[in-house]
């Protein structure tokens, strides 16, 4: 009888058997979160300080994966001279038309002369240089301070300019006359912006770079500039004796870009030991 007793078994009702069920499924579930959160094994932060001297200093900053910070002291520089060979064509007069102010203040011996192609003793100016590659394995940190293109007697001043990325760009005005801002990018946002006469600066955002991007004003058509954006700070526009310098560039070997307005685009390599201060020569545009 008792082992009768002891081979019996009672069927559990519905509600009993699914509470056991459940149950069992919290307590695996328990387990697997358990194993993954490590319970019980709560390891200790890595240590980030250096305590070789006896003192807990904080570790260096470092930089972005594969690029170099620029040591100061290992810095040059790349000079040149912008050419312009053949016969130089008789720049012709700006036709300033439609707007009574613009007329007046062009000069009484016959108005503004085009600008576009500037060569004096063969020297060319407004020419944009800048490095074009070779940089790619430095740190560098984005541009700081305020660009400024002047609206002037119905004319941009700079006609031709250059920002770092990260820059701030505003046009302004001298002009009691109303202007708009129209930027013509190929990478960048395009901007059209009215200014009222004497009003406050209009900012120009530039999120890539780009040589060059073209900013006109819709309501003069005469009126044009060219803004040069780049990535670093080793960019300069020839003066009237053609020449530029680009400072503090660390050693490398580099493909300078050169641009001019109605010339096109050339290059050229050279490079730039530690604290060397090189030229890249001539570059010569043929007119």
């Amino acid at each position: 009888m008792y082992a009768m007793r002891r081979s019996l078994t009672v069927p559990a009702s519905p509600a009993h058997a699914a509470t056991r069920g459940r149950r069992s499924r919290i307590f695996t579930l328990g387990a697997v979160l358990c194993l993954s959160l490590a319970c019980g094994d709560h390891p200790e932060p890595a240590d980030t300080t250096d305590t070789s001297s006896g003192a807990a200093t904080p570790k260096p900053a470092t930089t972005k994966v594969g690029k170099v910070a620029i040591d100061p002291a290992t810095v040059g520089s790349i000079s040149g001279v912008v050419m312009a060979s053949g016969t130089v064509p008789t720049p012709s007069l700006i036709k300033m038309v439609g707007d009574s102010f613009c007329i007046q203040s062009a000069p009484e011996d016959g108005g503004y002369l085009d600008d576009r192609l500037l060569v004096q003793d063969g020297k060319l100016e407004n020419a944009f240089v800048w490095i074009k590659s070779g940089l790619e394995g430095y740190e560098i940190s984005r541009g700081e301070g305020v660009v400024t293109l002047d609206q002037k007697d119905c004319l941009y001043a700079p006609r031709i300019a250059g920002v770092q990325l990260g820059q701030d760009v505003q046009v302004t005005t001298s002009d009691p006359v109303l202007h708009n801002i129209h930027t013509h990018p190929s990478r960048n946002r395009a901007q059209n912006t009215a200014q009222i006469p004497k009003g406050p600066p209009v900012d120009l955002i530039f999120k890539k770079p780009e040589v060059m991007v073209r900013v006109a004003c819709d309501i003069h058509a005469w009126m044009s500039a060219w803004i040069g954006v780049v990535e670093h700070p080793y960019f300069a526009v020839t003066g009237a004796d053609g020449s530029y310098s680009l400072e503090g560039v660390p050693p490398g070997t580099y493909t300078l870009g050169v641009w001019h307005e109605t010339r096109g685009e050339q290059e050229v390599s050279v490079t730039v030991g530690d604290k060397a201060d090189v030229t890249a020569g001539e570059v010569v545009y043929q007119l």
